[in-house]
């Protein structure tokens, strides 16, 4: 892509109401710009990091055996008033035309388990797991933090139906391990470990995923031996690790980055939703939950991987894995950085191409802003010796490598 081409750009100042690193960065980036309080605008860079994330949540699920699809954000209030959560304060209330009340889903336990219904009779039929990727909407009483804390958001939700708890158990835990191959995969594989949470009234606990820094919000209890942790709301009642019973739990901020439920036949029994199971007799379906926010995760990437100058995305999330300029206004160094960007695109590798009538000290700082994995610099010294410059954006020295021994 060219950078002349792209849709936004790059700022020189924070928004005046950035509260955090990633409402700063990303907005001075060009990869959102904010519409009003949690809630944002995704411009080409910031889609493109999105979509990554997604797709690599994406590969995860499909590798558990779940179906992808894609229910409404917007449902009828009544399936809220059957769960008795229609007095959910977080909830979006709308009327319609003919005076219907309406719900914006903040999750979809109300449409999901009424779809599932229409598809599953038997045992025969179960388990099963369908997930989407879609936008929720939560009336936060105060929207903050970026990315982090929104009123409308980016959320990967998959719910799994099964004939009895040894089922839901087994799949549960298959999960788990899905969940930490996407934080492996997405860079935050060593900072993220599951942490014991509420779970209200569904279970004992519940599950989230927290990534252990110092920006977070949240506050666990880590047990560094068993690589688990105590969320802070149960740890008057849970002080000792839940899986090894230590007693030396560390506090640590993190940032929740999924959660996962066991939800039991919580959904399933107010919408009569049963199947027949060997003998023919009617049985609950046991159901649960997995939650992950796409928008969050990038949020949290952002906070935890940047420096004083700006972004330093991991490699399989960046918006571009080279970032590719041209220093001067010799007639040259243009013509050998349209050459190189053309073999670029011809290798399949992404790159983007810092083509603008600027100062290299603008594009430098903007390559920086920006934090593409590798930034490749075209200029008369490195023409000189039939070379480009070649820096790793987590790395502090560049270096000179012949053209033609360029790979990536």
């Amino acid at each position: 892509m060219r950078y002349s081409q792209i849709f936004a750009k790059t700022s020189k100042t924070a928004p005046s109401d950035a509260d955090c690193v990633n409402a700063k960065l990303l907005t001075q980036g060009g990869f959102v710009l904010k519409q009003m309080a949690g809630v944002y605008n995704y411009l080409p860079l910031g889609l493109r990091v999105l979509n990554k994330i997604q797709n690599i949540i994406r590969e995860e699920m499909n590798a558990l055996g779940a179906n992808e699809i894609l229910m409404p954000a917007l449902t009828q209030a009544e399936n809220y008033q059957i769960t008795k959560r229609d007095n959910l304060d977080i909830l979006f209330h709308l009327q319609g035309r003919d005076e219907s009340e309406l719900v914006l889903n903040q999750s979809h336990e109300e449409v999901v388990t009424p779809l599932a219904q229409k598809y599953a009779f038997s045992y025969r039929d179960l388990p099963m797991a369908v997930y989407q990727i879609q936008n929720k909407f939560r009336n936060e009483p105060r929207a903050k933090s970026g990315l982090l804390r929104g009123r409308e958001f980016n959320m990967k939700d998959m719910y799994s139906f099964h004939a009895n708890k040894k089922s839901l158990d087994e799949f549960y835990e298959k999960a788990v391990l899905a969940y930490f191959k996407i934080y492996e995969r997405l860079g935050l594989g060593e900072l993220t470990v599951k942490t014991y949470a509420s779970g209200g009234s569904f279970s004992k606990y519940s599950h989230e995923f927290q990534t252990v820094h110092e920006v977070g919000e949240d506050t666990v209890y880590l047990c560094s031996k068993c690589r688990v942790a105590v969320n802070k709301e149960i740890y008057h009642e849970q002080n000792t690790c839940p899986e090894c019973g230590a007693k030396d739990l560390e506090e640590k901020k993190a940032i929740e980055v999924g959660n996962i439920f066991k939800l039991g036949t919580r959904f399933s029994d107010v919408f009569g939703f049963r199947y027949a199971d060997e003998h023919d007799k009617q049985q609950s379906v046991e159901m649960g939950c997995y939650g992950m926010g796409p928008s969050r995760v990038m949020g949290a990437l952002a906070e935890i991987f940047h420096d004083e100058r700006g972004l330093i995305w991991p490699q399989s999330v960046a918006p571009y894995q080279v970032h590719l300029l041209d220093l001067g206004a010799d007639e040259e160094i243009k013509t050998q950085a349209e050459k190189l960007y053309q073999k670029l695109l011809a290798d399949g590798v992404e790159a983007l191409f810092d083509d603008r009538s600027v100062s290299a000290g603008a594009k430098l700082a903007d390559a920086d802003l920006i934090g593409c994995p590798t930034r490749v610099v075209i200029s008369k010294k490195t023409l000189a010796q039939d070379s480009v410059e070649v820096k790793k954006r987590n790395e502090a020295e560049a270096k000179l490598v012949k053209t033609q021994e360029l790979k990536f």
